[in-house]
């Protein structure tokens, strides 16, 4: 189908603000950018409470904030373990605040939101590292936190939908913490960049073929092979014995294509898997919810798919 009207009109306005290629962006700024588009999205009906904390992590403290809905009572909640979006460089807490909020809220459950260390500052493995280590920290303390850890939930969109990939497989292999569900929008799973979808959505659909080089040069250092599954999930040798998935792809978005080979190697592997594409939409779009109604489709289905598998 075209593009979606609604997707049309943010594109216009987001060229029409006088937007530069990400290469040509002070970093700073780039970071200043992705937290303002917290403005697109909706805010949760009900209130969530939250709370900033530091974890440890391997390369020292990691930020987490972490959110439950006020009206609860006393019962133990799902866990979900969110890793932002920003290709590894951008992104952070108040980026993907509303988000979390809202899975809080819809799911009900105890939303644990990571600021992993970002590149260039800390390449690759660091994101994957601290992802892992709060991962674990979250389901040690989860009672502590009003949650219950046989209900854990690993989440992210675009570089966070990897990590939750990557982080779902090395919880498998270590046989801990247990997986209940891991929900990928948009993964990024391959770097080579060789998919159709690369090259017939690279330019004008919001991320494009050079946002995704500015990111793979910040984030991977210099001789390293991308075939890494930490780093491209997509060219792991075996996925079988992994937590159940859903996937969220977009239309016109350049991962389109990586995602759902990854969801279709999960289900070739026995992995229970639910793949969504979302016609007419860009990468991103989960985030731009206020603007953007399929956006707040495929948020309320991420909700209902981590309130069916984390029932008790």
């Amino acid at each position: 189908m075209p593009l979606d009207p609604q997707a049309r009109s943010l594109l216009d306005d987001l060229a029409a603000g006088g937007g530069r290629p990400l290469a040509e962006v002070d970093l700073a700024e780039a970071r200043e950018l992705l937290a303002a588009g917290a403005a697109l999205a909706r805010q949760p009906s009900s209130p969530v409470s939250s709370q900033d904390r530091s974890i440890p992590g391997p390369g020292g403290t990691i930020p987490v904030r972490i959110y439950r809905p006020e009206a609860t009572g006393t019962e133990p909640l799902p866990i979900v373990v969110y890793f932002h979006g920003g290709g590894f460089v951008l992104g952070g807490l108040d980026s993907h605040d509303p988000l979390c909020r809202q899975l809080a809220a819809g799911v009900p459950a105890t939303v644990v939101s990571v600021d992993y260390r970002l590149a260039p500052e800390h390449p690759f493995p660091a994101a994957v590292d601290d992802a892992t280590a709060a991962t674990r920290w979250a389901a040690d303390v989860a009672p502590s936190l009003g949650a219950d850890p046989s209900r854990l939930v690993v989440a992210g969109d675009s570089a966070g939908g990897n990590l939750a990939a990557v982080v779902a497989r090395r919880a498998a292999r270590a046989g801990t913490p247990s997986v209940a569900l891991q929900v990928l929008a948009y993964p990024v799973t391959d770097f080579t960049g060789s998919h159709p979808s690369h090259a017939e959505n690279g330019e004008g659909y919001f991320l494009t073929t050079d946002d995704m080089v500015w990111f793979m040069q910040n984030y991977l250092p210099d001789g390293t092979d991308v075939h890494d599954p930490d780093i491209s999930p997509l060219f792991a040798e075996d996925l079988s014995g992994l937590p159940p998935a859903l996937v969220i792809t977009a239309e016109f978005d350049p991962l389109r294509d990586e995602g759902e080979a990854y969801a279709r190697r999960l289900a070739d592997a026995g992995v229970p898997v639910e793949l969504e594409r979302y016609p007419g939409m860009i990468h991103g779009f989960v985030s731009m919810d206020g603007v953007l109604d399929a956006g707040a489709r495929a948020l309320d289905r991420i909700v209902a798919s981590i309130s069916q598998v984390t029932r008790t």
